[in-house]
């Protein structure tokens, strides 16, 4: 059980946080001496692209306002994307972000990546309108590109370093990311989409808006994807359902219901190892390359074991025994209402339902064995015939209650609010005999060869948060206190491990995370077009990997100390006629970092991820990001990019490995994005877009790594005018091409302690054909 904080240590922390604040407001006290820039007599720009084909509202893309380096993407760069984009992979095109997928849509789960400054995927918190999505883990976890499509998304919004107090999560260690949902439109409406492209993707998207109608409004859309994989044999196949529902008062006040239900079905594809990529690992099916692939079918291989006709591992290369299928269903209730002139009051009520199964196969030999330590232990066992049908299967509930209130007093913006949530989790997983044992045979589901685990496992979250924005000076300074307490218990009970059903335990185990007093501190000053902006934060999270960590270890054995961090940053953001940009500084510290590595899972031919306690990380860098949309050029073509220099080390060894000064895996030092967009006229915008990611480590001892790469895409958008008058007036196409030169590179690592990683290919060069119309 860990140990609260201590009421001194948190008095210390008290007063470290009023000082750092005291010290910001002083500085822009005194800076307020200085001579004030001139103001322009041109007005600031309507839209200004953030990245390549990301257009965005200027003070959103660039935050102004806020306390933290904060960037938003905005409803119509989102359609310039690729039709079908996931939601992660949406924020690829964001300063410090080096997101990595296994296809050009990002859609297979286990594929995806996200380092960004010292966090990665699962220190990120993800919120979507006011609900926390908790977990990111493709296990039992909530993933926010279930949850959401990009025609029905209104913004995004990222905040690389600490994420405002008031958000609930209790898996960010400074980084949130929100999603806001388009609100229903006021007049009825149908909008129609249909896309074509590269592997025979074929995506609709289908929208009805009832329009208001005495307060009440409200829409329900559907998208359906069906494609091939683009490297080895499998499919895709998606189909996502969105409803929201809003009843708005006079006074302003309304009740949102939201209800967003996802079904996943694809095909694995396998991480490489280098040697492998090269073709120099005497792959005896002679793959190699980015194309390398499960088989499509089943080959004639050598017996291993006398009598077991598909005895031979190599068996566990066949597509079909490598699958993942999810259904998701998230409801939401939300209120926001004017309880005065002043003051505001909301509530956000959901209750998320999960469920899926994953297929991966098991070598007779490691079957065997396995079976052999369990059949005197475990009854109802039978002996494996062949390659053995690995079935795990997730489901459990999510269930959770945010509610807040911001108060106007004078000078003074109160926000205070409260946030609980359950989630339950099941985790089963065991090995099934095949007809015949033959890969391509019907699984026997009523002849188990052994057992790997059955538990349950229940996080409980509880967070309170008081924040106090003052605004001085005519609104040009303001400053920003404020704190959490956060609360977390763990249980997990059941089989874990093999080593549980050989043992005839069941153990329940506990755990608990907590810290009263998470305090954060920002202040922003605005001279002329400029903003200068500060923050500092310290964050706790529940420990990354909480299941597989528990799982694995003895029941006796300690469990992992919370991960904690500290984050700083120091910026300036410029709004201007025909430029606007944003600078940060950083510093990012950690304390009981738990660093993924992956692991190989035996018989199967597959990794598997686990985390160990690294100590301290300290990450520290810039990031810069403008537009510049020169007169000169009639106002039609606007120049983009941004620029991201991070370093991010370990400060401690590991075990017997010297890795104090080392780089952190899969964290490059140098990211950039740059483009150009050409609006022709109302009828049509060409763009072309790049985007660079640098050299990265793939083990703790950085003795192999990976070389940087550039990546460009490009897309047209016709419309209006282009089309004609009447309906076709409405309609839009869209042609873009990802990876426009064919750039072949490793994209996602699997990083590793020491020796060989294994990587996913990146994606070739794709394609796609939007026609939509809005009716």
């Amino acid at each position: 059980m860990k140990q609260p904080v201590t009421t001194a240590a948190a008095r210390r922390r008290l007063a470290l946080a009023l000082a750092v604040s005291h010290a910001l407001a002083l500085a822009v006290s005194h800076a307020l001496a200085l001579p004030a820039l001139a103001e322009p007599q041109a007005t600031t720009l309507d839209k200004v692209v953030v990245t390549g084909a990301r257009v965005a509202q200027a003070d959103a893309a660039i935050g102004t306002d806020q306390v933290r380096n904060t960037i938003a993407i905005d409803h119509e760069a989102l359609l310039s994307a690729p039709a079908g984009i996931s939601g992660l992979k949406m924020l690829e095109s964001l300063p410090g972000f080096n997101v990595q997928a296994n296809d050009a849509l990002g859609l297979y789960e286990f594929g995806n990546s996200v380092f960004v400054r010292a966090f990665g995927f699962r220190q990120i918190g993800f919120v979507l309108d006011g609900i926390p999505l908790g977990r990111s883990d493709q296990f039992g976890g909530s993933p926010v590109f279930r949850y959401v499509d990009n025609e029905n998304t209104w913004r995004v919004t990222a905040s690389q370093g600490a994420g405002d107090v008031a958000l609930p999560s209790y898996a960010s260690l400074g980084p949130v990311v929100q999603y806001q949902s388009l609100a229903p439109a006021a007049e009825f409406g149908v909008q129609l989409s249909q896309t074509f492209g590269a592997d025979d993707l074929n995506r609709s998207f289908i929208k009805l808006d009832s329009g208001q109608h005495g307060g009440f409004s409200g829409y329900i859309s559907r998208s359906k994807i069906d494609s091939e994989l683009w490297r080895g044999p499998g499919t895709i196949d998606r189909e996502h359902i969105e409803a929201r529902g809003r009843y708005q008062w006079a006074n302003g006040s309304t009740l949102d219901l939201k209800v967003v239900h996802n079904e996943f079905f694809d095909y694995d594809t396998p991480s490489v190892s280098k040697a492998q990529y090269h073709g120099t690992a005497g792959d005896i099916f002679g793959r190699s390359g980015r194309h390398y692939g499960y088989l499509g079918y089943v080959p004639d291989l050598p017996v291993t074991a006398p009598g077991i006709a598909y005895s031979n591992g190599a068996y566990n290369q066949y597509y079909q025994q490598a699958i993942n299928q999810r259904t998701d269903t998230l409801y939401g209730l939300s209120g926001a209402f004017v309880a005065g002139p002043d003051v505001e009051l909301r509530a956000t009520a959901y209750y998320e339902d999960k469920e899926g199964y994953g297929v991966s196969p098991e070598a007779y030999a490691t079957s065997l064995s396995s079976h052999n330590a369990q059949r005197l232990l475990v009854p109802g066992l039978h002996a494996p015939l062949g390659l053995q049908y690995g079935l795990s299967t997730v489901g459990g509930t999510r269930e959770g209650l945010v509610a807040a209130a911001t108060w106007v007093v004078g000078a003074h913006t109160l926000d205070v609010g409260a946030w609980r949530e359950r989630d339950e989790y099941h985790r089963t997983q065991a090995r099934y005999n095949q007809a015949g044992g033959n890969p391509a045979g019907r699984p026997l589901l009523d002849q188990p060869v052994h057992l790997q685990r059955d538990f349950w496992s229940t996080r409980r979250s509880t967070q309170l948060h008081l924040k106090d924005t003052w605004r001085l000076l005519d609104e040009r300074l303001a400053i920003e206190l404020g704190a959490k307490a956060l609360d977390l218990d763990y249980e997990i009970a059941g089989a874990r491990n093999p080593g549980d059903y050989i043992a005839g335990r069941r153990p329940v185990i506990r755990d608990n995370w907590k810290d009263g007093f998470l305090p954060q501190a920002g202040v922003v000053w605005s001279f002329g077009r400029e903003q200068l902006f500060a923050s500092w934060s310290q964050t706790l999270a529940l420990p990354q990997g909480a299941d597989d960590i528990y799982s694995q270890a003895s029941p006796a054995a300690p469990g992992p100390e919370a991960e904690t961090a500290e984050n700083l940053e120091l910026g300036l953001r410029s709004n201007r006629a025909t430029f606007n940009g944003v600078v940060a500084l950083y510093s990012s510290r950690f304390d009981n970092r738990l660093q993924a590595y992956a692991s190989p899972v035996p018989g199967s031919g597959t990794t598997e991820t686990f985390f160990q306690n690294v100590g301290e990380v300290e990450a520290y860098g810039v990031e810069a990001s403008g537009v510049w949309k020169p007169r000169v050029l009639g106002d039609r073509v606007a120049f983009n990019g941004n620029l991201s220099w991070n370093r991010a080390e370990f400060k401690d060894d590991f075990s017997t490995f010297a890795i104090a000064g080392n780089r952190v895996p899969d964290s490059p030092q140098w990211l950039s994005q740059a483009g150009i967009t050409w609006e022709a006229g109302r009828w049509g915008v060409l763009n072309l877009s790049g985007r660079y990611v640098g050299e990265r480590y793939s083990n703790y001892t950085n003795t192999e790594k990976v070389g940087g790469y550039a990546v460009w895409n490009v897309y047209l958008d016709l419309g209006g005018e282009a089309f004609g008058q009447g309906l076709l007036r409405n309609a839009r196409l869209r042609i873009n091409v990802d990876n426009l030169f064919d750039r072949d590179y490793l994209g996602t690592i699997n990083p590793v302690v020491s020796g060989p990683a294994t990587y996913r290919p990146g994606p070739d060069r794709t394609w796609q054909v939007t026609l939509s119309v809005d009716l």
